[in-house]
């Protein structure tokens, strides 16, 4: 027996390929039984009954066990026995050597037709490693060596460009590979793949090797003869790599080369190892482990990017948006981590063809589903479930994907010995739903659904119940190798309600919901390789229910009240320039003009002209018919963006963004409630105008294995909505008249180092960012602070966060996490007064003080399943412990009167450690 290095093997095989092309494997026959035996016994009685020598890695094998009863069978019926189902692979060549691998096959025999180009085409007999005879696996197999005629073939090439057209998949699933780069090296040209795993690589005809890389793929090459234009589909295997890293990245240099700043892809899959309260993978709260986003609480999800308040982020599924993306109190995302692709977050260069909020994007995609066949997945947590079926409806053409995921939470809240809290129940559940047709090579079409649930009760008496539907449906046509379009209409709905039905004589029911139907087209068109125009346009129509309050029950004495209902249209053209001027310099340069328009029937309060908005000036009502126009915005806003390289692996960028925002969430509460109320720009309420200028410095190290980037933001954000204090949001009438117009300002530096391989793998991110407040009229009376700057509800100055994974072997790692930050803003009461016979509270300044610092550390260990050949599903196991120096970390800070007694109290959602056990599993 005998242990390789990979660069011994690499070199064996291509040097006995030479001697072994055409020959055949003597007949071995072999008999032998094992019972729960080792791999290293198998091999040494294989290698004493044949004289063949294995070539294998030991450490994979170390938890192979092996049940064999033959008699009298060949080697390679034998090694078809033992490998049968499992991920291995072996090859034989013609020196009676054995080569054991994971997850690749070795080819023994050189390539049909390499030295004999006319004969390239012919259905040679080929002998391939291991069990699988299927053709495409061997095409597959030998697509690196085999060159590839592009084009009407000619005898003599002409000088000049041509486009190979394509698309970049998954060769185990058949999905797309999205982002994948595709390039030449000489000369140094390259594009990446969009977001239906389709390149038009525009490059000289002749003789090219074009090399296509990607995050978590094996790197592969193709040798192509390019005569004219034509096509060449690419299929990639999943990279085989001992360490199964947590990555938050791009490509290996996008950091470096790219214009894009404030940009990060997450590989959903790798997320996994990230320890959760309650086990469950969570892509909101991964996010907020990134520098410049915070959250006010440990029960949020709710980001606050940049200074930006949760309403300014546009989060979206599959281009529909959602609205509320939390579940179970904030304590869940609203994403199923098994049915998405990948996500991209854009804070600083937001690209034109997004808009209407000011802060970020999150872009989230879901997953085609396999093309292949078909595959169940799922997980089972102490308080969640979850299931995902997929596979093909026309094989290689078609497919879906189908994921729910639920709940249980209530044994727990019923387990506690506070009869308080063991009366209140919780459940949620979610279910995604995804469809893909390649109808040919120039139209594909996908259709998405998704719907959430989420209901919880407090004590006993008050039912609280939201819900999330929304709906998209996609369609992609490729005009030509330079042009193609994509055509998306979706509809997206929020609503919640209230049930409260303790006391007859007050039992009621709240309802709001915000409906928002969108149609928009997006168009690629490339110059050249290095100069992309992007355009394209957008409608959106809004229908909003503000609230209704009625009473529940006959008994009840609750007074109907209704909001009027809101609509509004929202509309843009944009228009966005990319160009690569030179390998050292590239710019891009958008334009997008918004046009939004608030609409009949409506009835409008009117104000005293020269008074404040004020309940006490209001002089009258303004009615509007159905469709009229009442108040009209909008503007543009400019996208602009330089990268100049110093070096090869630094590089310097700059970006400039304006934003508009016309629609609002109004909240006198820090951490985002599920009653908070979604308001339309209106005659008083004006759009929200940001402005946010970028410079950063990135460099990769140890050939862009380690990425650090220093980034620095300024922006100023006007018509900033803060609450009027001692007012109630509540089902008012006169809304406009419980706010505060202020002007805001955030500035901040972010420092992030990514280790993106090895054992120890990686990231660390500083923060350092603040978010003032002023208002806008600083001498009216309801202005906080005497009109002066005073901190958001979200101003933390400082921020770090470690995020690491260490993996001790192949089937065992251990995660662990630390993050600290500053403890929020607060307004206390510092004293007491008597007016008019009662007592009252005087507060301090507006947030003037901050409750005790954040910190938290977290550990898991995740264990991969075995390697034995015969098991019903492949599964893993994850052991974390959530908050493992059990800090009670403050979320808030609320204060009581009791006997005339002020009384302040600290709310801590997790105060001692939580472990949690999670079972994946995959068949």
């Amino acid at each position: 027996m005998k242990i390789f290095l990979p660069l011994t093997l690499i070199f064996c095989c291509i040097f006995t390929t030479h001697f072994s092309y055409g020959q055949n494997v003597p007949e071995k026959k072999i008999t032998m039984k094992l019972d729960s035996a080792r791999f290293d016994q198998f091999v040494k009685q294989v290698e004493s009954q044949t004289g063949y020598y294995f070539y294998y890695d030991a450490t994979r094998f170390d938890s192979l066990t092996l049940d064999l009863n033959v008699n009298n069978l060949s080697l390679r019926e034998v090694l078809d026995q033992v490998f049968k189902g499992s991920e291995f692979e072996y090859a034989i060549d013609g020196q009676k050597r054995i080569y054991i691998t994971h997850g690749q096959k070795i080819i023994t025999q050189l390539t049909p037709g390499l030295f004999n180009p006319e004969r390239a085409g012919e259905s040679d007999s080929i002998a391939y490693a291991g069990p699988e005879s299927d053709i495409k696996e061997k095409l597959l197999s030998t697509a690196e060596s085999k060159v590839h005629e592009i084009g009407i073939r000619k005898h003599r090439i002409t000088p000049g460009n041509s486009t190979i057209t394509g698309y970049v998949r998954n060769a185990v699933t058949g999905e797309p590979v999205i982002g994948a780069a595709v390039f030449i090296t000489s000369p140094s040209i390259g594009v990446t793949t969009d977001a239906l795993g389709q390149y038009a690589l525009t490059i000289p005809r002749g003789k090219q090797i074009v090399r296509i890389k990607s995050t978590g793929m094996r790197e592969t090459q193709r040798q192509v003869v390019l005569y004219s234009d034509g096509k060449l589909d690419i299929e990639m295997r999943e990279s085989v790599i001992a360490l199964k890293e947590v990555s938050v990245k791009a490509g290996m240099d996008k950091n470096v080369v790219g214009t894009q700043m404030g940009t990060v892809k997450l590989t959903i899959k790798n997320l996994k190892q990230v320890p959760t309260v309650f086990g469950e993978t969570d892509l909101l709260r991964t996010v907020l482990t990134l520098p410049g986003i915070k959250s006010v609480g440990e029960n949020s999800t709710g980001l606050n990017v940049r200074g930006g308040s949760v309403d300014q982020n546009l989060i979206q599924y599959d281009d529909a948006v959602i609205y509320n993306p939390s579940h179970l109190f904030g304590f869940f995302s609203a994403f199923n981590p098994d049915v998405l692709k990948e996500v991209e977050l854009y804070k600083s260069t937001i690209p034109s063809r997004f808009g209407g909020r000011l802060a970020s994007v999150l872009d989230i995609a879901s997953r085609d589903g396999n093309k292949k066949k078909f595959v169940a997945s799922g997980g089972i947590g102490l308080v969640t479930g979850r299931v995902t079926l997929e596979g093909p409806l026309v094989k290689d053409k078609a497919s879906f994907i189908l994921g729910g995921r639920s709940t249980y939470s209530n044994w727990v809240i019923r387990a506690l010995d506070n009869e308080t809290y063991n009366r209140s129940s919780a459940n949620f559940y979610d279910v995604n739903l995804h469809f893909n047709y390649e109808i040919n090579e120039k139209n594909s079409v996908s259709l998405t659904g998704y719907t959430s649930n989420d209901k919880f009760r407090l004590y006993g008496d008050t039912l609280y119940s939201y819900q999330n539907r929304l709906g998209s449906i996609k369609w992609k046509h490729t005009f030509n190798s330079r042009l193609y379009g994509v055509l998306t209409a979706s509809h997206s709905k929020y609503q919640y309600a209230m049930e409260a039905e303790g006391l007859p004589l007050n039992s009621f029911d709240l309802k709001f919901d915000i409906n928002q139907s969108n149609f928009k087209a997006d168009f690629s068109y490339a110059l050249n390789p290095k100069h992309i125009l992007e355009f394209g346009g957008s409608t959106i129509y809004y229908k909003l229910h503000p609230g209704s309050f009625k009473p529940r029950g006959t008994e009840s004495l609750i007074v109907p009240d209704e909001l009027e209902a809101e609509q509004a249209t929202e509309s843009a053209l944009y228009l966005e320039d990319k160009w690569e001027v030179s390998p050292r310099l590239s710019i891009s340069g958008g334009l997008r003009w918004s046009f939004f328009q608030y609409l009949g029937p409506k009835s409008v309060n009117t104000y005293l002209p020269g008074f404040p908005i004020d309940y006490i000036y209001q002089e009258g009502v303004q009615e509007y018919k159905s469709g009229k126009k009442i108040k009209s915005y909008g503007g543009p806003e400019y996208r602009a963006s330089v990268r100049y390289s110093i070096l090869d692996n630094l590089s310097l960028k700059a970006s400039y963004n304006t934003l508009r925002q016309y629609i609002h969430l109004l909240t006198n509460t820090m951490t985002v409630s599920p009653t908070d109320i979604w308001k339309l720009s209106d005659p008083y309420i004006k759009p929200q105008i940001g402005d946010q200028l970028s410079v950063g410095l990135y460099r990769n190290f140890r050939g862009n294995k380690i990425e650090v980037s220093l980034e620095g933001y300024y922006k100023n954000i006007r018509n900033f909505l803060d609450y009027k204090g001692g007012d109630s949001l509540f089902m008012n009438h006169n809304i406009e008249a419980a706010v505060i117009n202020t002007k805001a300002k955030a500035y901040g530096i972010e420092f992030m180092i990514k280790k993106m391989t090895g054992k120890l793998n990686g990231w660390v991110g500083y923060t350092y960012a603040r978010t003032l407040l002023r208002a806008v009229d600083r001498d009216s009376p309801d202005a906080p602070n005497n009109g002066n700057f005073y901190p958001s509800n979200y101003d933390k100055p400082h921020d770090f966060t470690l995020i690491s994974n260490y993996r001790f072997s192949h089937r065992f790692s251990l995660s662990f996490n630390f993050t600290y930050s500053t403890g929020r803003p607060y307004t206390p009461p510092i004293g007491k007064y008597i007016i008019d016979g009662s007592q009252r509270v005087y507060y301090a300044d507006r947030n003037q003080f901050r409750i005790p610092d954040y910190y938290r550390m977290d550990l898991a260990m995740n264990i991969e399943g075995n390697h034995r050949i015969k098991k019903l599903a492949h599964s893993s196991w994850t052991l974390a412990v959530y908050n493992v120096l059990g800090r009670k970390n403050p979320t808030s800070v609320y204060f009581q009167t009791v006997a005339g007694r002020v009384n302040g109290y600290q709310l801590s959602i997790f105060g001692q450690p939580i472990p949690t056990v999670t079972y994946n599993f995959r068949f």
